[in-house]
């Protein structure tokens, strides 16, 4: 059994023996605010208390390094176990029998032990006070950010976690957000599907940042409006990459770990990422998107500035430069390109919102300027990407495939609710690639065959795009059959077998997450209606 502690990312396990012996587990990463800075130590604190019976416990801990591939070298004090790699070395600190804990032997649980495993330091109290120390802070942390968000009335507990979870997804120290904390759990069983989501993508990054936004927790997007200044610094005149690691630089090179089975067998286990050097064009409207409100919210304590909107607006020239250009597409097919639909919206939206924030700065030759390179794109889009026969928007340009991304154009803006041509579209998005309430991204082959399996992102999408064009009544059916799938703490994996409902995909995904606090948002009743 396991459960987060109220509004926190404090997990509690508990265990059962077949002689009626239960113990539970506490576990704790540090978090919170000392001397005026936000305190992450890389520290994991653990508490095993003993609930009932008799239980015995054995404690196993094998840190390796090179993914598994060799075994960290083991030394010992007199209340600790030193395990030391080639570049960092790591301190268990515990008030456990130090003997049980090297040779991993069994023993009686008969008082609540704790273990702090982090940097090669003394900590100077005892463990059980250390313990409690980093405990009520970093309880007393979450619970304040908790109160802090503007929640909607219903669905408030899935919404708090959801929160939590995007919280956890970002870098303190640099601001990026990392699409998932995991790598290489397939999409499919046995797909061949597997990839490293440990990086930010610049345009996942948007939808956690909104997400959080329509929360009240800008932030997160005070802090990646500073790292997106960075990457576009060192970028210069050339091209922003689809993804990047959390310090900013672009190096992401993907490899196969041959030391490592993966999840449950299925390989490969990748490290690092492809699509890292592919072209995708809709990563400029994500950066100019992501940034947009920190120009126009008075909340702020920096809003964003004249200086950061030139440098924007060397992200709006590649837009009005690439928008009709082929690219991977956010669905990053490695095997071809196409002009996709989704990515010139996306350059229509970085030209939309330069317009907008120059107009706010008052420069309004500038304002004129993006305003007029948007109305161009907009025009090229709603001619080249409309297919008469189907009466949709599709994938591409004069392509006929389906495409779950475009359910967000009402949501950024290139369209209103109710013009037909969305309307159908919705319509047609249903009708192709809808499988028992659960939306695949498409259907047709791609690098590795048919997809198997529902993109989760999508299903939400589509819940949104339903409540626009006033199909409430099914939205909120499809929003609680997704909240049902979700695991017993309340995450959910980027993929989903739309028939078993098994979770696929790497875990937890900030796409699927973002998804939930969105849906939840659009269709909750308002407070003042509801009470």
């Amino acid at each position: 059994e396991q459960a987060y502690r109220p509004n926190t990312a404090i997990l509690d396990t508990t265990l059962y023996d077949s002689n009626g012996g239960a113990v539970q587990i506490t576990d704790v990463a540090p978090r919170y605010e000392y001397f005026g800075r936000m305190f992450t130590p890389m520290m994991l604190l653990r508490r095993i208390s003993p609930l009932s019976g008799t239980p015995r416990i054995r404690i196993r801990l094998r840190p390796a390094r090179d993914y598994g591939a060799r075994a960290c070298k083991t030394t010992h004090g007199s209340n600790h176990v030193t395990y030391a790699a080639a570049d960092t070395t790591l301190r268990l600190t515990t008030d456990a029998p130090l003997t049980h804990v090297i040779d991993e032997n069994a023993f009686l649980l008969d008082r609540p032990l704790h273990l702090i495993l982090g940097p090669d330091e003394t900590i100077p109290e005892s463990c059980e006070d250390a313990y409690h120390t980093h405990y009520r802070a970093t309880r007393s942390y979450w619970q304040k950010w908790s109160r802090g968000l503007s929640i909607p009335f219903e669905w408030q507990e899935a919404v708090i976690r959801a929160a939590i979870t995007l919280k956890l997804c970002t870098f303190e120290d640099t601001g990026a957000v990392v699409a998932a904390l995991t790598t290489s759990i397939p999409e499919a069983a046995d797909s061949g599907r597997t990839w490293d989501y440990r990086f930010c993508w610049l345009r996942d990054s948007y939808f956690v940042v909104q997400a959080l936004n329509r929360l009240g927790a800008t932030v997160t997007m005070e802090r990646y409006l500073a790292y997106i200044m960075n990457i576009a610094a060192e970028a210069g005149e050339h091209e922003l990459r689809p993804l990047y690691g959390v310090s900013g630089h672009s190096s992401t090179e993907e490899q196969i770990i041959t030391s490592l089975s993966g999840y449950q067998g299925m390989g490969p286990v990748r490290r690092g990422n492809q699509a890292a050097e592919q072209v995708q064009h809709d990563v400029y409207g994500a950066v100019v998107l992501s940034v947009t409100q920190s120009f126009f919210d008075k909340r702020l304590i920096r809003s964003g500035t004249l200086a950061e909107f030139r440098k924007l607006e060397a992200l709006g020239d590649w837009a009005r430069q690439k928008y009709d250009k082929p690219d991977a597409g956010l669905w990053e097919y490695r095997g071809r390109q196409r002009v996709h639909t989704f990515s010139s919206i996306m350059c229509w939206a970085a030209c939309d919102r330069l317009a907008k924030i120059a107009a706010k700065l008052g420069e309004t030759k500038r304002a004129d300027y993006w305003r007029k390179q948007a109305m161009k794109i907009r025009e090229h889009v709603l001619e080249k990407a409309w297919d008469a026969q189907q009466q949709s928007f599709t994938e591409s340009f004069g392509r006929p495939e389906m495409d779950a991304s475009l359910l967000m154009m009402h949501d950024l803006g290139f369209i209103a609710a109710d013009d037909p041509r969305y309307v159908s579209t919705v319509e047609c998005i249903g009708k192709h690639l809808l499988q028992n309430k659960h939306m695949f991204r498409y259907i047709s082959a791609d690098d590795f065959g048919e997809p198997e399996n529902a993109f989760n992102i999508c299903t939400f999408w589509y819940i949104d795009a339903l409540a626009r064009i006033g199909r409430t009544d099914e939205a909120r059916d499809l929003f609680e059959n997704m909240l049902s799938l979700r695991n017993p703490l309340g995450l959910l994996s980027e993929d989903i077998d739309p028939y078993s409902g098994a979770l696929w995909g790497n875990f937890p995904q900030t796409y699927s997450m973002a998804g939930i606090i969105n849906a939840a948002v659009r269709l909750s009743r308002s407070w003042e209606e509801a009470l």
